[in-house]
């Protein structure tokens, strides 16, 4: 993954990785999400640019969900591509998260 962009509008967080969601990347972009998450009511993932989700992908996006909806905030995750939607459907996410494709 490389660098990914945070955009905070007051109490909404837009994130936008680059690349793959896996095992290895995911943890990083946990680590670098986690001051916003404190601060942020809701947040929107934007994957114009993810390539690839795996099993890490998916539950940071999970974990993240939870942790929003948990104090009252949502997330959302725009610009899915087709494989990636797939995945979602396929396990559940989008009956549990917001999914919205190009």
């Amino acid at each position: 993954m490389s660098a990914t962009v945070f955009e905070k509008q007051g109490s909404r967080l837009t994130v936008k990785p680059e690349g793959r969601l896996d095992t290895a990347t995911s943890p990083i972009l946990e680590s670098e999400m986690q001051p916003y998450l404190d601060t942020v009511q809701d947040v929107v993932m934007d994957f114009t640019k993810v390539e690839y989700i795996s099993s890490g992908g998916l539950r940071l996006m999970l974990t993240t969900d939870q942790q929003l909806e948990s104090r009252g905030g949502s997330m959302k995750i725009i610009h899915v591509n087709e494989n990636i939607l797939e995945i979602f459907s396929l396990v559940g996410f989008t009956d549990i998260i917001t999914v919205e494709q190009d």
